[in-house]
């Protein structure tokens, strides 16, 4: 079928924790968009619970094709999902909500594109409940840069020690909670955990939502009491209680979408990325233009990646469009000392690992890791292989001498040729030049030194710095919208005059200056 209902919204659950979602930038809608979500007021009391015994819908019939053949990943799922459906207040509150909310089941479609056939695939070879492919329309309406108040990430909504207990590797460079395919197993793997614990797939979904101890501790408690202790009957957290009903509303429009008249664009059943690991590390940009593909594109599918390139010892793999996967390998194979942009830095007397992290926009501990470096010191003469942003590398445009002036700098107690070029805005390579200096050379108080100064340097660096506008979407915090933007949370507060203090709100404009 040519459109097809369409799941659900975004929600204020994280996985394994109960948080408040953070929402991040659509990856496939350019324009800023704020999701509603529901909210829980339902009553969830177990009196107002059970009204009616689960009843089955009819599956529709597609055709005599099986669902892997379905030319709709949403009917492929549709025709494997069988788990009763209670007809209760709490899941006929959340079926009201996002039947009047279609707009939000639309935007939620078009980010789970890239993403769904994989999840869909690896629950399936698990023989686990296909309605558990859908949980990311509930933990972060398959926005992949999600990250929740309680520090929650990626589409599972995994909080950093769940993610290093199931395997994931979470550090400056890489996180791999918001790695699609890493988180994917790891979710996979800490659900079936939980129902291996549990032997119930509605107290799986619970524990790793609120956490099993959470869980155990409410059964153990309806026992003492005597009541029920399905999970209907269980006294757990509101958000908890309401997430088996969110997707079980989730499920019931998506067995039978003619029933609520509601259809979305279909979602292809076909593979449509692929990993490739290049086995060193890759610049985004360098990678991306291997592939043919934009940086943020790459980024989009690749977003567990924080900096500009992979992690110098790994992980290296990379998600492509799976129909760009012969031509990146191709591109790479052709261009083998191309897959990082690397300066060779020879080390210069008074030249300190702070001072070359500086000058190259990068880290000490990512030098030190690049060349195998135990300690921070280094000796005249040594060479050193740095890893820089590729703006860093784009030529600068000549500058004719008519263009260029110089002045006197009289050296003072103190000062070295490496504070003398940074207050210069130059090098020290320049100063040595300009000053006849060898790397031997020593500065003497009183000396004076010749300091060029470039006229159309200046001018070109003011025109590649521009500032932009971003509006502030629900869930946002300024160290998300820092990291998103590569700038940092004091420079969002200077720019926008904010004090410690202040909270941005949704819809709030913020200034941000970035690189042309």
């Amino acid at each position: 079928m040519k459109s097809r209902i369409l799941l659900a919204s975004a929600l204020l659950l994280a996985g394994c924790q109960s948080t408040q979602q953070v929402n991040a930038p659509s990856t496939t809608t350019k324009k800023t968009i704020i999701i509603e979500k529901p909210v829980t007021t339902v009553p969830t009391s177990p009196s107002s619970v059970l009204e009616t015994q689960p009843h089955q819908v009819p599956k529709k019939t597609t055709s005599q094709l099986s669902p892997q053949q379905q030319q709709d990943l949403w009917d492929r799922i549709a025709m494997q999902i069988d788990t009763p459906i209670p007809e209760n207040k709490r899941i006929r509150y959340y079926r009201n909500w996002y039947l009047k909310h279609p707009r939000n089941l639309q935007i939620i479609a078009e980010r789970s594109k890239p993403f769904l056939y994989y999840i869909t695939q690896e629950v399936e070879k698990r023989n686990m409940p296909l309605e558990l492919a859908l949980l990311p329309i509930v933990e972060s309406s398959f926005d992949q840069y999600a990250y929740s108040s309680s520090a929650a990430a990626g589409l599972w909504q995994i909080i950093p020690d769940t993610g290093r207990r199931f395997g994931l590797t979470i550090n400056s460079w890489y996180d791999g909670r918001r790695d699609i395919v890493k988180s994917t197993q790891a979710a996979l793997n800490l659900l079936e955990y939980l129902h291996n614990k549990f032997g119930n797939w509605q107290y799986a979904l619970a524990a790793y939502n609120t956490g099993e101890g959470r869980v155990f501790n409410a059964i153990d408690k309806n026992k003492r009491l005597g009541k029920s202790t399905d999970y209907w009957n269980l006294d757990l957290p509101d958000e908890t209680s309401a997430y088996v009903p969110k997707l079980y509303a989730v499920v019931d429009i998506l067995r039978d979408p003619q029933k609520y008249g509601i259809r979305i664009p279909a979602v292809a059943n076909k593979p449509v990325l692929q990993e490739i690991n290049p086995g060193v590390q890759m610049d985004l940009a360098v990678a991306a233009r291997f592939a043919g593909i934009s940086t943020q594109e790459l980024k989009d599918l690749n977003p567990a990646y924080h900096k500009w390139a992979t992690a110098p010892n790994g992980p290296y793999h990379l998600l492509l469009p799976i129909n760009k996967v012969k031509s990146f390998k191709v591109a790479l194979a052709n261009n083998k000392r191309e897959n990082l942009r690397t300066v060779r830095h020879t080390v210069r007397s008074g030249d300190t690992l702070g001072a070359l992290a500086v000058k190259y926009n990068t880290t000490v501990k990512d030098i030190q890791r690049a060349n195998n470096l135990k300690s921070t010191q280094l000796r005249i003469g040594q060479h050193l292989s740095i890893g820089v942003k590729g703006a860093s590398l784009v030529s600068k445009p000549k500058v004719s001498p008519s263009h260029t002036s110089s002045r006197t700098h009289t050296v003072k107690s103190g000062e070295s040729l490496w504070n003398i070029a940074k207050k210069y805005n130059t090098n020290v390579a320049n100063l040595r030049r300009w000053n006849n200096l060898s790397a031997n050379s020593t500065l003497r108080i009183g000396q004076k030194l010749t300091v060029k100064h470039s006229v159309s340097n200046t001018s070109t660096k003011q025109s590649s710095v521009r500032w932009t506008q971003y509006k502030v979407r629900s869930g946002d915090s300024l160290s998300v919208i820092a990291q998103r933007h590569d700038v940092s949370v004091s420079e969002l507060m200077k720019w926008n005059n904010i004090s410690k203090h202040h909270y941005i709100k949704p819809g709030q404009t913020l200034k941000l200056r970035t690189k042309a």
